[in-house]
């Protein structure tokens, strides 16, 4: 992972229980960087460590979504905030399509046509008030079966 990461075996971990935390945190269900953070404050400090790593990780930004939200609640009577966001909704399609042009493009082994199929047969779905839940169980279905 870091190749130079200095690591002390006198005041953190040694190499090997750091690769051991990282590949734990891969396959654990939550945010990596907290529970290897959690893992560097308990190694340092035990329970305490671990906790103050959690709030060290949790506390800035809850505070500046916290205080983001707050100042959007504030503008939300200005008509250009409702202009800004309706400007970011093709920008926010824009993207989503060039990354699916990515992924279709480049992993698709060959079978173009068939995650084209998929995405049609979706967004028809979707445009006939198909629960979106279940179209997306339905796409990863079949993305299971065609993609063996």
């Amino acid at each position: 992972m870091f190749p130079h990461f200095p690591l002390r075996s006198n005041l953190v971990t040694n190499r090997s229980e750091f690769v051991e935390a990282v590949g734990f945190s891969s396959v654990l269900p939550g945010s990596d960087a907290l529970q290897l953070a959690m893992f560097v404050g308990y190694s340092v400090g035990g329970y305490s460590g671990a906790i103050a790593a959690l709030l060290g990780s949790i506390f800035p930004p809850t505070l500046l979504m916290l205080g983001i939200i707050s100042v959007l609640q504030r503008l939300r009577g200005e008509a250009w905030i409702g202009n800004f966001v309706r400007g970011l909704a093709p920008a926010i399609a824009v993207l989503m399509l060039l990354v699916a042009w990515q992924v279709f493009r480049g992993e698709s082994g060959g079978r173009l046509g068939v995650s084209i199929a998929i995405a049609g047969v979706s967004l028809i779905a979707l445009i006939l008030k198909a629960p979106a839940p279940f179209v997306l169980l339905a796409a990863g279905i079949l993305g299971i079966i065609f993609f063996r």
